[in-house]
């Protein structure tokens, strides 16, 4: 792959492939599987198509899939299934330290492209903070034999909550003092501190929840095994999979997005001979080497809930969600709330009130007339339909979302 370079998107003389925002969004309706031609059989397909769904936030992972299924019905139990039984997804950190799920047969290249330089810095983190918070009664030996411990007492049990684990090894209890002497400074317990570095580092994975699919609760399992990859494969591996769903993207996209240093979008962008093509705005995007237009697509609807991977897959987001919506449907740190989209654009919010009422608002009214208002009921009572009795909030809260549910 050391020779490969940066492709224009036409041959000799001809002039750079331009995507346009009308493509852009109907690219949207196919790849990520949100019009209904284009819906999965299985969760499965889901997060292969999307290859990362954001799993912060647990019942993102199941509004996410169920807005893409053929058979929302059946959205619970065969996620369950897929977490829980076969194995065949799993839930563990990734990009930006971030909580994702993505297909097990994933979980190396992930890991290798993205989560060792971040482990190596969680870790170093920990025994420092540790050694210093205790005058150095933990220390880094102490450390080791304690995780040791609590991963074998892991392995016998299959999955276990911290609480259960403690029971096996006691020293998980032990606590340090983080930032002595400053205005934040508290007592962390070494059990959340070390599960926490033990699943960046790819060891540990989330496990079933205490309660049901919207439980916050959760257990650990140890994580599946998988080969280890140089990061010189996973991240040009990594990339193509996510510009096959996502491109065209810029690099401010793609260092957003993998969380990377730019040097390490550049050469992963080399490594698999991405093309660059021209988008509306004047920027440079890439999309990969084999790829081709979408076909026709019928208008669609869809309602995403927050942290949607569509809805948070690029750091420029202008040409699917206007900037005068950003202020209703982002909490301040970032995190993106209910969406309620139309052709390939965001023109509103959803929410769940206490009673069971599913409500949603356009806020860009612009190409929202009777056909669109139609097709975001149907949405609406698809979704209210499988979620039954079932009582959604989303974990980070929006200005909009917190409006609708107590109008």
């Amino acid at each position: 792959m050391r020779g490969r370079q940066l492709r224009e998107g036409g041959g000799v003389g001809e002039e750079r492939r331009h995507i346009a925002v009308a493509e852009r969004r109907a690219r949207l309706a196919l790849r990520h599987r949100l019009t209904g031609t284009a819906r999965a059989a299985s969760p499965e397909e889901v997060a292969g198509s999307l290859v990362a769904l954001h799993g912060t936030d647990p019942a993102t992972v199941y509004l996410a899939v169920g807005a893409r299924l053929a058979d929302a019905g059946k959205t619970v139990a065969e996620l369950d299934r897929a977490l829980y039984e076969d194995r065949t997804l799993v839930r563990m950190h990734g990009m930006r330290h971030t909580v994702f799920v993505f297909p097990t047969e994933l979980a190396a290249v992930v890991h290798a492209s993205t989560g060792l330089a971040i482990a190596a810095k969680a870790r170093a983190g920990l025994v420092k903070d540790m050694v210093s918070g205790s005058d150095g009664r933990l220390t880094e030996e102490w450390l080791t034999e304690v995780e040791a411990s609590a991963l074998a007492a892991l392995a016998r049990r299959g999955q276990a909550t911290v609480n259960e684990l403690t029971q096996d090894e006691p020293r998980l209890r032990e606590q340090f003092t983080y930032g002595a002497g400053r205005g934040y400074e508290s007592a962390h317990t070494v059990s959340s501190r070390l599960m926490r570095v033990l699943g960046v580092e790819g060891r540990v994975v989330r496990g079933r929840p205490l309660g049901s699919w919207t439980s916050t609760q959760f257990r650990w399992a140890v994580a599946p095994p998988h080969p280890e990859l140089p990061p010189s494969e996973a991240q040009p591996e990594l990339l193509r999979r996510w510009l096959a769903v996502c491109g065209p993207a810029t690099e401010a996209d793609l260092k957003w997005w993998t969380g990377w240093k730019v040097t390490d979008v550049r050469r992963a962008l080399a490594a698999i001979g991405a093309v660059a093509v021209s988008l509306d705005d004047g920027a440079t995007g890439y999309v990969t080497a084999d790829d081709t237009a979408p076909g026709p697509v019928a208008p669609w609807a869809a309602l995403l809930p927050g942290l949607d991977p569509t809805a948070m897959g690029w750091q420029e987001r202008d040409w699917y969600l206007s900037p005068s919506l950003r202020p209703a449907l982002f909490d301040r740190s970032g995190n993106v709330g209910p969406t309620v989209w139309w052709e390939g654009r965001v023109v509103g919010g959803w929410a769940q009130r206490a009673d069971g009422a599913l409500v949603w608002r356009v806020l860009d009214p612009a190409g929202v007339g009777r056909e669109a208002l139609t097709a975001i009921e149907a949405e609406a009572a698809r979704l209210r339909a499988w979620l039954g009795p079932t009582r959604i909030t989303p974990r980070f809260r929006t200005p909009l979302e917190k409006e609708l549910t107590t109008g």
